[in-house]
């Protein structure tokens, strides 16, 4: 079966490897162009196109490719059976959707129609789910809106992160794309229409969905902190400048009024919406390292009674 592969982050990595491990002709990756990337901006390659250049996949990078003749000349070239599609970072424009006989498939990492969008992985976690999963498509105009083919569910553990759940769901989802592949193959896929009145948004992060509100209760405080790493994070401010809290958990519940601290030894804890209580385990003070909770309390004194305040933009 020949394969074009349009895929950009290290999510989509294990599902071209274990596609090309498993005999399919990958003949063609697709991947976003190269972005500026650390201290020193200088362009770096996406996870997608580092792996197809170690295996030995060509690769391109339109900056465009609604109206782009020479791309969409170089995919009929190709004439895939399929064209896989994984976190590529585009919309997909119907004359690619018609192209390959079996369509354009789609690997999204949440049962669909729940979390449909671009940060599913996030928002599952941030919104308390207990499971998720992955689910294979057949891509349509819409967003996330094809036809089911194939799921599977994961568990959200009550300490994961997105950092942590992800890798699962990639190896994971890597496995069902090549079943569906062989089963519409053998016929033995069917395509089924999602259930649209039960479709929920996951849309893309913004920084402001890191800020802590305490009018949640600790336990939502509590899931977004951890769906919302490594960005945008959870932050508030203390003293006048950003605090970024990296670990927390919901604590017994303490009276504290909303924002307000309570300093009990070495643990400090911030009271929560519904009567209940965060208590946090390691932090960053603006302009600092990641510390643990004791080292901040030694090193900034913070007294009960003393209050986070929301940043502004």
């Amino acid at each position: 079966m020949t394969l074009v592969f349009c895929g950009t982050p290290r999510f989509a990595v294990p599902t071209l490897e274990r596609l090309v491990r498993r005999g399919f002709d990958v003949r063609l990756a697709v991947t976003q162009p190269d972005r500026p990337r650390g201290r020193g901006l200088e362009l770096a390659a996406s996870p997608v196109k580092e792996c197809a250049l170690q295996i030995g996949i060509p690769v391109v990078q339109p900056d465009k490719i609604k109206n782009n003749d020479e791309f969409r000349a170089q995919l009929a070239d190709v004439n895939p059976d399929a064209i896989i599609v994984v976190g590529y970072g585009r919309i997909i424009p119907q004359w690619m959707i018609d192209l390959p006989p079996l369509g354009n498939l789609n690997l999204h990492a949440s049962l669909l129609p729940k979390y449909r969008g671009a940060a599913p992985i996030q928002w599952a976690i941030a919104q308390g789910e207990k499971i998720t999963g992955v689910t294979t498509m057949r891509i349509d105009a819409g967003l996330d809106t094809g036809d089911i083919l194939l799921q599977r569910e994961e568990p959200i553990r009550d300490d994961d992160t997105a950092e942590t759940l992800a890798p699962r769901l990639a190896t994971m989802g890597a496995d069902l794309m090549v079943e569906t592949l062989y089963g519409l193959k053998n016929g033995t896929v069917t395509p089924k229409p999602q259930d649209h009145a039960n479709a929920t948004l996951a849309p893309i992060l913004k920084r402001e969905d890191g800020i802590i509100d305490f009018r949640r209760t600790a336990t939502e405080i509590y899931n977004r902190l951890r769906g919302f790493q490594p960005w945008p994070g959870a932050f508030t401010t203390f003293r006048g400048k950003q605090l970024n809290i990296w670990k927390a958990k919901p604590g017994e519940a303490r009276g504290s009024a909303e924002a307000t601290l309570a300093v009990e030894g070495e643990r400090l804890l911030a009271g929560c919406g519904g009567n209940s209580s965060l208590e946090i385990l390691e932090l960053q003070p603006e302009g600092k390292k990641r510390m643990a909770t004791r080292d901040f309390i030694h090193g900034y004194h913070p007294r009960s009674g003393e209050q986070f305040q929301a940043p502004q933009f």
